[in-house]
């Protein structure tokens, strides 16, 4: 069985065992990620849009996280259970910051993850003994400032996302998310940074990936570049709702055996 999971666990593994981050954002989801035997699971705010059906993750609350954070925690034991910091719940003062990072652990978050270069909320939160997990690239509650979904990090700015990243290391975070840069900027980050970095459309030169749990079990309609499909989740559910309403239309269900 896999030992506990935890920010320094996460931390000593790089450069060595690959990292397997899931998103989840249910006791179903969650439950499944645990079997699986997830390195990290991320109640991330990208429950915005696969749950609760938003076009970004800007209008997650942290209420949403809060009710999200609670259910996950029921079913994961062993993986580490990071919880995404919505938009606005870390940008405006560091008190701010910290409150909202306890009232995450207080649910069941074992860390946090915040997006950008935000050093100042970062020690904040540190300071007060909760761990924390930086996220740099394309960072979703910056979509309207890149102007959509674009890759970054292109070219000489490259040497930015490096530069960022060993500053998000010596602040002190576990680890960094790296989406939607190319591989090579991903490549040279894992290498010059001494903490773990998890690629989200970044290449496979990271120390670990991270997915959303609803497009790698194919429950969605759509697909994505990054994202490997390994389950026709979506297929396969309409299949069986279908059949469920033939057999009620045709009186095939219930059968005795469901009737008491």
């Amino acid at each position: 069985m896999m030992k506990k999971r935890t920010a320094p666990v996460i931390r000593a593994m790089k450069g060595g065992e690959r990292i397997v981050c899931i998103t989840a954002y249910d006791l179903a989801s969650a439950r499944l990620c645990e079997e699986a035997e997830a390195d990290l699971v991320l109640v991330g705010d990208s429950l915005g849009n696969v749950v609760l059906g938003h076009d970004s993750t800007l209008p997650v609350t942290m209420d949403d996280m809060i009710h999200h954070v609670r259910a996950v925690r029921r079913a994961i034991k062993l993986p580490l259970l990071v919880a995404d910091m919505p938009f606005g719940s870390y940008e405006t003062s560091e008190a701010d910051a910290v409150r909202n990072a306890v009232a995450l652990m207080k649910v069941g978050a074992e860390a946090v993850k915040l997006e950008g270069m935000h050093l100042g909320a970062i020690e904040a939160i540190l300071r007060a003994g909760i761990p924390v997990m930086g996220h740099l690239g394309f960072t979703p509650q910056h979509v309207h400032e890149f102007g959509g979904h674009k890759v970054q990090a292109k070219g000489d700015a490259a040497d930015a996302l490096a530069t960022n990243a060993n500053a998000l290391a010596d602040v002190g975070v576990f680890s960094i998310v790296l989406e939607l840069v190319p591989r090579e900027s991903a490549r040279r980050v894992t290498e010059a940074c001494p903490v773990p970095t998890v690629g989200i459309g970044a290449g496979p030169d990271c120390d670990g990936q991270i997915q959303v749990f609803h497009d790698i079990v194919g429950l969605t309609d759509k697909e994505y570049r990054h994202a490997k499909r390994y389950v026709d989740g979506y297929g396969l559910f309409r299949e069986g709702i279908s059949q469920y309403r033939e057999d009620v239309k045709s009186g095939r269900f219930p059968e005795e055996r469901n009737s008491f």
